[in-house]
């Protein structure tokens, strides 16, 4: 049902009585109301179904387009409502619907847009629209407003989509030579005078903003007709139609009479009352018994073991393809009224207009996919004008080589998105069935120029030609095309179009090769280059001097480029590997080579990397005796590998070297017969095949070439047993028991020609039948011609005897776990056959003694498993070197069997040695200050300006060691100098930014990552106010926001105390007299210590017994929660702070009483050591009171 709003604003617009419509006061807003129910209708599009339904456009806006064209305002807006209804289906809903319930909405609207089209079918309407473009197309530019512009637009858009909707064939069941619906709005056109616009906007300098309109129209106009034929209209039968309808009809009739002769054959009809059942001999059933046929002998010859049997379901994802394009014949005087509009617009707008429409492609001012258009007016009318009358100037606009490129590159792009874009395949595939229509027409032009009587015509084709045949890419796209041809998304059209193409493209080739003798082309193809390392390359053999002579004569020469050389920079040619004898060879060869700097650079790097044992020179060398080391490594006899055959060191040689792939650009001769053994492949030879099934529907043309490609591989490259197939020759078959085959003779030659070259070599190859099964490429076809195995000579390895497989096995088990060496250089040197690498390392896989290839490849040390002995051994060094400064280093210079570093590192944590690698990092004194993750960024120029500021202050902690109760017996001066530097750069920061934020402190170093984990570490850290982290949110401990600038400098300041005044003790006696002031300090200072110790007592005391939590200091998110017992509670922080000033006013002689030593006086005091906050904890919340 309509909805109610709908029907009420539809019953707004007026009514028909009799052919007069009288238009309601509120029409034009009622327009305007259904203009705006389209804007907002659903998915579906009921709005549209609706109005659809009750045939609002027939029975109203068609009335008020032809009678009120007077009213502006209302003509406009029903043309701007006409627009909208008339919209494609396929813009409607994006694209067809899949989904059963939208495809019914989706037919639905395409059946009301057909009756729209058949209601536009009429003189008045396209006069009404014809008149009012021609006075909008009257006013100049000057008068001419954006209304008007607007108008004329959508009058276009109009036109367009009616043009647009598809034929209901099944609807109108037209025959040729019969008005369909198309042809009467095509007449209504014509009788409009609408035809005579577009000409003049095709043609008009002026209007090139309606280029694309016009075409796309004119293109749906002619999307139904065939052009050879509409060229040939009005003159008469042509011989060549005559000839066609000659043949067609010599084919019934020999069908015909084939069935008649059949049937005169057969018995009578009379039935006979005995019947049988006989036993086929030679013809088995499903088991091994001979069949019984169960109807009369007459029907023997019809058998099939298909009878009776459903056919197989094809699924839907590969069906074949649909054709979508159908060409029928108009009526007469349509396509004469059709015809004459092609000889005009040929004669005064195609050129400009195609020129205008190229010039909007190429500055991407068109839509997408509007080049679709450009390519099928291209095609239409270059083949018109080629078979009306040949005359190259109407299309030299399109008749170049820059247009040939722009073809060529949206059809490989079309290729190219058919490929990759596989849900809208279907959509790439008629594109690029366009592309190729619109390249074969120019290939057949530029043929016909060849036989034009004009000579300039002729040069020119000439030079097209040899522009053309010069570009690889023009060759190449055929065989690109077959290859991949998938006839699920393209058609039995497009492979009819690609083999003729493909036929007229070899034909002008071979004729422009025989008139010029030799032609030159371009040719690309990508070249593989290999880089390897530079510190990999082996020297040259030419290179080795002969005698230590001429070693000493090459040492002069090379000395003079050592006195300049930079010193080496360790971290950036640290090799990975550690192989001693490796790196000596590589410096050996960069002296041979003559790069004296690179070996300086190779020895001092290999110095940094192998410092044990001073193989490379010591830490100390001085540049004199630095030159005597090289001196002595270039005259020095090392052992070198023998040098392998690139080709069987391909595998190994993969990680160390580089591919980098070029195209390379060159000119050959070009060879016709080497480029036609292009198209002897099975994928192109399938789709030929494929074709010539339906050589019943095929054109006479079109079974020509492809027997003439087929006779081509068979016959002129002598490979006729490509051709050797099964379902090839089921084809012949059928053929040759045509009715009809009289009409087929070039097929009936051919197909006798191939059989009788199958059966000739079957006699010779016995193999030729099971052949048959299979596609062949060019090697199995030489094989079947030439014997199997003839092609193996020099390209496969012999065949390993069994006693060749024994020695093998033998050598393998034999020193397969021998250590320190390479297990298939021994197998080679025992061989008695000579074999490569590659072939004993294949063979010792396919016997199934190695798991695979990768088990050989030669990387690093060839050492890779450990012995029981070795193992033992590693433990050993292990326990030896456990407490030294370099554990890895000491066990790597004391092994015996050479291991790479990252081989014992794993050995180590596999044998449970070691729980982390970082416990086998080296030990250093005197490491770097810690970094702090603070909320800005501090660069490492900054860092080390203030490290040298304040080195004055804390350099007496420099390398000391703090033993006392508070920290403990181990080394900590570098983690408090860290911690005194992170210290005071907060409190910078805080300075002169104003705001504060808690920072992390972040170790990066093993000595401070060790002190953040030590438990007396951290119960410095708590002392000092630094928060730990939160438990299963933070993973660093934090300086809390709530310090300022200055705490943080006081608790800096404190930390800068010689060690030995910070050892807990009693107070030692001072010589000499004590003046007022210091004893006034001391007084200060013992009421601040009495006054802590007091809060301490205070605060167990207060505790409940239940087990409170208690904080030493207050984080960012404590809170007091009990106001109360703040008065009784005196802050352990300012204490401490008190302290803290009072031991910066102390004499150096009496600072020794630091508040860091009287805190940890306090945490081992009677009163104090049952407090549970001077205990160690990693999470001080959760510490509490026991009882």
């Amino acid at each position: 049902m309509m909805n109610c709003e709908l029907l009420a604003t539809c019953s707004a617009l007026g009514y028909l009585e009799g052919d007069t419509y009288h238009k309601e006061p509120d029409c034009l807003e009622s327009v305007k109301d259904l203009i705006r129910y389209l804007r907002h209708e659903d998915d579906t599009r009921d709005v549209r179904q609706q109005l659809g339904a009750a045939q609002i456009l027939q029975s109203d806006l068609l009335p008020i387009l032809i009678q009120h064209r007077q009213d502006k305002p209302l003509f406009d807006a029903v043309i701007r409502l006409m627009v909208n209804l008339t919209q494609p289906a396929l813009l409607c809903f994006g694209s067809v619907p899949k989904e059963p319930s939208f495809r019914h909405h989706f037919l639905q609207v395409l059946a009301y847009l057909q009756a729209y089209k058949e209601a536009f079918a009429s003189e008045k309407a396209f006069g009404v629209l014809s008149e009012t473009l021609y006075e909008l197309l009257q006013l100049g530019w000057e008068e001419r407003q954006e209304e008007d512009n607007l108008l004329i637009e959508r009058i276009l858009l109009l036109v367009r989509n009616i043009l647009h909707v598809p034929a209901d064939l099944d609807q109108e069941k037209r025959i040729d030579d019969d008005a369909s619906v198309h042809d009467q709005l095509l007449w209504a056109v014509h009788l409009s005078g609408l035809d005579d616009l577009l000409l003049f906007l095709a043609s008009s300098p002026a209007e090139q903003q309606w280029s694309l309109h016009v075409l796309e129209i004119v293109s749906l106009m002619f999307r139904d007709q065939n052009p050879e034929q509409l060229a040939g209209v009005g003159q008469g039968r042509l011989a060549q139609e005559r000839s066609t309808d000659v043949a067609e009809l010599e084919v019934l009739r020999q069908r015909e009479m084939a069935e008649k002769k059949t049937r005169a054959l057969q018995r009578g009809n009379r039935h006979s009352r005995f019947g049988g059942s006989y036993i086929v001999q030679g013809l088995k059933s499903i088991g091994e018994r001979d069949l019984i046929f169960h109807k009369g002998l007459h029907n023997l010859q019809n058998y099939s073991s298909d009878l009776g049997k459903q056919p197989r379901r094809v699924p839907k994802r590969r069906q074949a393809a649909r054709e979508l394009s159908v060409q029928r014949r108009s009526a007469l005087n349509v396509r004469l009224f059709l015809r004459d509009f092609c000889s005009e617009f040929l004669e005064n707008c195609y050129n400009r207009l195609m020129g205008s429409v190229k010039d909007h492609l190429l500055r991407e001012k068109a839509q997408q996919h509007d080049e679709t258009y450009y390519m099928w007016a291209l095609a239409f009318f270059m083949a018109f004008n080629r078979a009306a009358s040949f005359r190259p100037g109407l299309v030299s606009e399109t008749l170049s080589v820059r247009t040939f490129h722009f073809i060529e590159q949206n059809l490989t792009n079309y290729y190219e998105m058919m490929l990759t874009d596989r849900k809208e395949a279907a959509s790439w595939a008629r594109r690029m069935h366009l592309a190729l229509k619109a390249y074969q027409e120019l290939l057949a032009t530029v043929n016909e120029m060849d036989m034009s009587p004009d000579e300039a015509v002729r040069e020119s084709s000439r030079i097209i030609k040899n522009n053309i045949f010069y570009v690889m890419e023009y060759r190449e796209l055929f065989l690109a095309l077959f290859r991949k041809f998938d006839e699920r998304c393209q058609p039995r059209s497009f492979l009819r179009d690609l083999v003729e193409t493909t036929h007229l493209f070899l034909k002008m080739l071979e004729r422009f090769c025989r008139s010029r003798g030799n032609l030159v082309v371009q040719n690309k193809r990508k070249k593989r280059k290999k880089k390897k390392k530079v510190l990999d390359r082996p020297v040259a053999p030419g290179n080795v001097p002969a005698s230590a002579g001429e070693l000493e004569a090459v040492w002069p020469s090379l000395a003079e480029h050592l006195d300049s050389v930079v010193p080496f920079d360790a971290a950036s040619e640290v090799p990975v590997e550690e192989q001693r004898a490796e790196a000596m060879v590589r410096i050996q060869d960069c002296l041979l080579a003559g790069q004296a700097p690179q070996a300086l650079t190779l020895l001092r790097s290999a110095r940094e990397v192998w410092p044990e044992g001073d193989v490379f020179g010591s830490q100390d060398i001085s540049a004199e005796e630095e030159l005597q080391l090289l001196k002595q490594i270039l005259c020095a006899p090392l052992p070198r590998e023998s040098a392998v055959p690139s080709q069987e060191e391909d595998e190994e040689e993969e990680d160390e070297e580089e591919e980098l792939q070029a195209v390379q650009v060159s000119e050959k001769e070009f060879n016709f017969p080497d480029y036609l053994k292009r198209f002897a492949s099975s994928a192109v030879v399938r789709a030929y095949v494929l074709l010539l099934r339906g050589y019943r529907q095929n054109g006479a043309h079109t079974n020509h070439c492809v027997v003439k490609m087929l006779h081509r591989l068979a016959h002129d490259l002598k490979m006729d047993a490509l051709l050797f197939q099964l379902s090839l020759f089921c084809l012949f078959n059928r053929l040759l028991s045509d009715p009809a085959a009289g009409a087929y003779t070039e097929l009936v030659t051919f197909a006798k020609y191939i059989l009788g070259k199958f059966f000739a070599l079957a006699a010779v190859n016995q193999k030729a039948f099971v052949e048959l099964l299979f596609w062949k490429n060019t090697a199995v076809v030489r094989e079947m011609a030439e014997g199997y195995g003839s092609l193996d000579g020099g390209r496969k390895p012999p065949m390993w005897t069994p006693e060749e497989e024994a020695q093998l096995q033998e050598l393998y088990l034999a020193h397969k776990d021998v250590e320190g060496q390479d297990v298939v250089d021994v197998i080679l040197a025992h061989l008695k056959t000579p074999r490569t690498r590659k072939q004993v390392i294949h063979q010792l896989v396919r016997l199934g003694l190695a798991d695979s290839v990768k088990d050989f490849q030669r990387k690093g040390t060839h050492i890779v498993l450990w012995t029981e002995d070795q193992e033992l051994e590693l433990q050993r060094l292990f326990e030896e070197f456990q407490d030294s400064d370099d554990v890895l280093g000491h066990i790597m210079k004391n092994i015996t069997a050479r291991r790479s570093r990252a081989r014992i590192v794993d050995k180590l944590l596999a044998l449970g040695l070691v729980a982390e690698r970082r416990e086998l990092y080296k030990k250093r004194q005197n490491s770097a200050p810690f970094l702090i993750l603070s909320p800005f960024f501090i660069s490492d120029e900054d860092e080390e300006k203030e490290e040298d500021s304040e080195a004055d202050k804390v350099r007496p902690w420099a390398g000391r060691d703090v033993s006392g109760g508070g920290v403990g017996s181990l080394s900590f001066s570098a983690p408090l100098l860290w911690l005194q530097n992170c210290l005071m750069r907060v409190a910078d920061d805080r300075e002169e930014d104003g705001c504060s934020q808690p920072v992390p402190l972040v170790p990066l170093t093993e000595e401070n990552e060790e002190a953040m984990e030590n438990e007396q570490f951290q119960q410095l850290l708590r002392k000092l106010g630094v928060r730990p982290p939160a438990s299963g949110q933070e993973t660093f401990w934090r300086i809390p926001a709530k310090l300022s600038p200055t705490q943080l400098r006081r608790v800096a300041a404190s930390l800068s105390q010689p060690e030995e005044k910070l050892q807990p003790g009693p107070e030692p006696e001072v010589p000499g007299e004590q003046g007022p002031e210091e004893e006034h300090q001391k007084e200060h200072r013992s009421q601040a210590l009495r006054a802590l110790v007091l809060a301490r007592k205070k605060r167990a005391g207060l505790v409940s017994p239940e087990g409170k939590t208690t904080y030493l200091l207050d984080s960012d998110e404590e809170q007091e929660k009990d106001e109360g017992r703040s008065k009784g509670k005196e802050s352990e922080w300012d204490l401490l702070f008190l302290l803290t000033s009072s031991t910066l006013l102390l004499s150096p002689e009496d600072q020794c009483y630091s508040p860091l030593t009287y805190l940890d006086t306090l945490s081992s005091h009677p009163c104090h050591s049952h407090s549970p906050r001077v205990q160690s904890s990693r999470n001080p919340k959760e510490e509490t009171v026991p009882d």
